[in-house]
């Protein structure tokens, strides 16, 4: 009932603001297209190299851009126009997935993945810096769920038609379709007007001082902090997760790949559920209760799995934990989206997006050998401690915080 209730709100401001579906959709076009190359990516490079190495050393050069540019260049988020940094960002991606059909080494399509990791790494949280100033602020939850649900689609929707295209006919149709996606979403953007995006344009103070501006928001602030803290011990249960979940699925409950497969399918559910819900329970409640529920709710669906004894039991837990990780993603935007000035909003995204990473990297580091030792339940029980300490320090900072329940 809640869940059909935003979605009616949500639907609502698609109809009615303009600025708002046109970011929206070209965010959606732009999502499916990247999830869809990355299995293109993956495929092309394990089929060059046979090396599982090779496949992370793309995952990293997707990855490591994000953090780099939120620890050293999240300031241009502000500086910059964020309508022009978002385009070019998109034609950037669209310039190298039309380079990558004519590339034949798995070092140069290493080298382009890190290109779309640096463009990427601008492109998100100029996004979200932005939405707050398309949406009044009682329907800015509702557009930040929209935002964040369509991100949960596009995450089963990619993959699948990317797998499907990459089996039929090879990758670079998937790299020729995605380079189409991002021209799309660049045109969709250029009839945006930049005074809808950004109130005002940050002026510099110099490099270092502009971002000392934005780490200095960030320790001031309960409400930054909860998503800095909280989200980044959270982050390490998702590592845990992430990478034990194969070995859970296939090797304790003796599932194989279907088994696999059901599990993440029901993680994906979860999260399309929870993301929807969560504004209705943010704008009854105040959003503290909400955020340390959420993740609470993932520590008793990560220990109920951990303790299933098969992985349809699991399955249940699996999406009771995705439904309080899309509630906490909801949460984790409004959090900065209202705890954070515009001018200093992109470098604040983007800052503690970068550090989220870093404990997600360092969970991933850990998971690994772990599970090994231990197995894939004891991990879980692990994250289920992690996840239950996180739910206690957000809800005690959120607390804490004034100005984010909205008006």
């Amino acid at each position: 009932m809640a869940a059909s209730s935003s979605l009616r709100r949500q639907f609502d401001l698609l109809r009615r603001a303009a600025s708002f579906r046109l970011l929206f959709f070209a965010t959606l076009a732009s999502g499916i297209g990247t999830w869809l190359a990355a299995i293109a990516l993956t495929v092309n490079v394990y089929d060059l190299t046979g090396s599982a190495s090779w496949v992370s050393a793309l995952l990293i050069a997707d990855f490591l851009p994000t953090v780099a540019i939120g620890l050293f260049l999240g300031s241009l988020v502000d500086r910059l126009q964020r309508k022009r940094l978002m385009i070019g960002a998109d034609l950037v991606r669209l310039v190298v997935f039309a380079v990558l059909p004519f590339t034949s080494s798995a070092t140069a399509i290493v080298v382009l993945a890190g290109v779309t990791g640096v463009a990427n790494g601008f492109f998100r949280p100029a996004v979200y810096a932005g939405l707050p100033n398309l949406v009044d602020d009682q329907d800015l939850s509702f557009g930040t769920s929209l935002f964040q649900t369509a991100d949960n689609v596009t995450w089963g929707i990619g993959p699948l038609v990317g797998g499907a295209l990459v089996g039929a006919s090879g990758p670079h149709l998937a790299y020729w379709v995605n380079a189409v996606t991002f021209g799309i979403s660049a045109l969709l953007l250029s009839r945006i007007p930049q005074r809808a995006l950004q109130s005002a344009q940050a002026l510099s103070s110099g490099h270092l001082r502009d971002l000392q501006t934005g780490f200095h928001t960030v320790m001031r602030s309960p409400a930054l902090l909860a998503v800095l803290v909280a989200w980044s011990i959270a982050m390490i249960g998702n590592a845990a997760v992430n990478v034990s979940e194969v070995v859970l699925a296939t090797v304790t409950f003796g599932a194989g790949p279907f088994g696999y497969g059901f599990l993440a399918a029901a993680a994906g559910v979860g999260l399309t559920v929870g993301s929807l819900a969560a504004p209705g329970r943010v704008e009854r409640f105040r959003i503290a209760g909400v955020y340390g529920i959420a993740i609470a709710v993932m520590a008793i669906g990560v220990l109920g799995a951990a303790v299933s004894p098969d992985v349809w039991v699991a399955s249940a837990f699996v999406l009771l934990l995705g439904t309080g990780n899309g509630a906490s993603g909801v949460c984790n935007a409004l959090l900065v989206q209202r705890g954070a000035p515009d001018v200093v909003r992109g470098r604040v995204f983007t800052l503690i997006m970068s550090v989220n990473y870093v404990f997600l990297a360092l969970g991933m580091a850990l998971a690994g050998p772990l599970t090994n030792t231990h197995g894939a339940r004891w991990v879980w029980a692990l994250s289920a401690v992690l996840y239950a300490v996180a739910a206690g320090v957000g809800y005690v900072l959120v607390r804490r915080a004034r100005g984010v329940d909205g008006a």
